[in-house]
């Protein structure tokens, strides 16, 4: 049995919609492999949730789960150091919502943020489903199976994150493990809750803010799939260039004489992620007197781009070219999973009642 972690827990993941983008990485695979340094990280590509608005067409559910986890080990995550695992090779994530469904009051679901908004957005799909109006309970079953301590989220997710803190919660209040319960198991809480008097099966989460910082598309809106404006992880140099050429900059500067502003130019905004500051210092100075024009300063940001890609790519050819390895990696991070939430639910049975045993011993 593994010696439990000292660092606190994190769980976090991602829908598998195909290859990702830099703003995948800039909102989270950077800070992801930051984190497996500094905590007990737990990485999930979350399959069940792609069904609670796409389950009309899986076909590509395979291909695109591939295609999220090359580009996470491309990013830098490491599975000696981190786990990564499929939502759907670890059943009990199903049985803890199932369990969670029966205590979570319905309102508290309809009033979720990113319900409506999705719906509204999605209006060429049919959410009308139980599936969908469940999948904050799904994800607060997610984070709560490993008893994780912080869940590392943009500012769009804190509501998700506080769900999940009112039901673990209202399940605490309900259920308890008694000492002699507790003793059964290989790796106690701890004391006593501070707000319930008992044992509490459940942390309370909290939400890890990630600085998010401003990345545009090609076109200057927020960069997306949906807006067809991504420079996608797995693009080569000739095409990030040529995606670059055509973005948009300061409205402002319309001649190449005028002087431009690059902190209202969404190039720029690409340059206070990815450049120097030796080339932010060129980028201000150049673009502010007019010295440069908008092509040359496109270029020295694709420098800084594919300086970052060029690693990664290189990382991903080498899984890609062993595809045994990959599933390997899933495998045995999905174990590792799967004896971390077991765990968990054998204390979630035995406080509700459930680990069913004879009164006492019997013989026929």
């Amino acid at each position: 049995m593994p010696i439990p972690s000292t660092k606190k827990r994190v769980l976090s993941g991602m829908r598998p919609t195909g290859k990702l983008h830099l703003g995948n990485y800039v909102g989270a695979l950077e800070n992801w492999v930051r984190m497996q340094d500094e905590y007990e990280c737990f990485f999930v590509i979350v399959d069940w949730h792609a069904l609670t608005t796409d389950y009309a067409d899986p076909s590509r559910l395979q291909e695109n789960l591939v295609d999220v986890l090359l580009d996470w080990l491309a990013a830098g995550l490491d599975p000696a150091k981190c786990v990564i695992f499929i939502q759907s090779h670890v059943p009990a994530h199903a049985e803890l919502h199932l369990l969670l469904s029966m205590i979570t009051p319905l309102g508290w679901l309809e009033r979720v943020p990113t319900y409506k908004e999705q719906k509204e957005n999605l209006k060429e799909k049919d959410l009308n489903t139980y599936g969908f109006l469940g999948y904050p309970l799904l994800q607060a079953a997610d984070i709560l199976i490993y008893q994780a301590d912080v869940v590392p989220v943009g500012e769009d997710q804190v509501a998700h994150i506080e769900l999940t803190r009112e039901v673990a919660r209202r399940f605490n209040q309900f259920y308890s493990l008694t000492r002699q319960q507790r003793g059964r198991f290989p790796a106690p809480l701890g004391p006593a809750h501070p707000l319930y008097g008992h044992n509490a099966v459940f942390p309370e989460p909290q939400a890890l803010l990630t600085p998010a910082a401003k990345l545009p598309g090609t076109d200057g809106r927020k960069m997306s799939k949906s807006y067809d404006n991504t420079i996608m992880l797995t693009d080569p140099e000739p095409v990030v260039r040529q995606k670059l050429k055509p973005m948009v900059t300061d409205p402002a500067r319309i001649r190449r004489t005028d002087p431009g502003n690059p902190d209202v130019c969404p190039v720029g905004d690409l340059h206070k992620i990815f450049s120097s500051k030796e080339t932010m210092a060129r980028v201000y100075e150049g673009c502010r007197s007019a010295g440069i024009g908008c092509i040359e300063c496109k270029s020295w940001a694709a420098d800084a781009i594919v300086k970052i890609l060029n690693p990664m790519q290189e990382r991903r050819k080498k899984y890609e070219d062993n595809p045994r390895l990959v599933w390997d990696i899933l495998d045995a991070g999905s174990s590792r999973a799967r004896e971390v939430a077991g765990a968990t639910m054998n204390e979630v049975r035995d406080s509700m009642g459930l680990a069913y045993k004879p009164a006492k011993d019997f013989t026929r």
